[in-house]
């Protein structure tokens, strides 16, 4: 991240914000959940790889799937939205 690291939650916060509403785009075009799902998790990929190791990546891949694996995703639906 550039800059200060202090405005990290701020960036995080915004750049949220902005995928929050490309999805909300991408529904509205009647794309289904599937494909918005693997064009962003895709494009992610093609971002960290630019600025991370191998390991690096593999690392936040385990923990997403730690993640998954132990329900945290399902949890945090009612949160997030339905989760479609």
């Amino acid at each position: 991240m550039n800059g200060d690291p202090h405005d990290a939650p701020a960036h995080l916060s915004h750049a949220g914000a902005v995928v929050d509403k490309a999805i909300e785009y991408m529904m509205g075009q009647n794309l289904g959940s599937l494909a918005i799902a693997s064009a962003l998790l895709g494009g992610s990929m093609a971002l960290l790889a630019r600025s991370m190791t191998d390991d690096a990546i593999v690392d936040i891949l385990t923990n997403a799937i730690g993640s998954v694996r132990s329900g945290e995703l399902r949890d945090h639906q009612g949160m997030n939205g339905s989760g479609e």
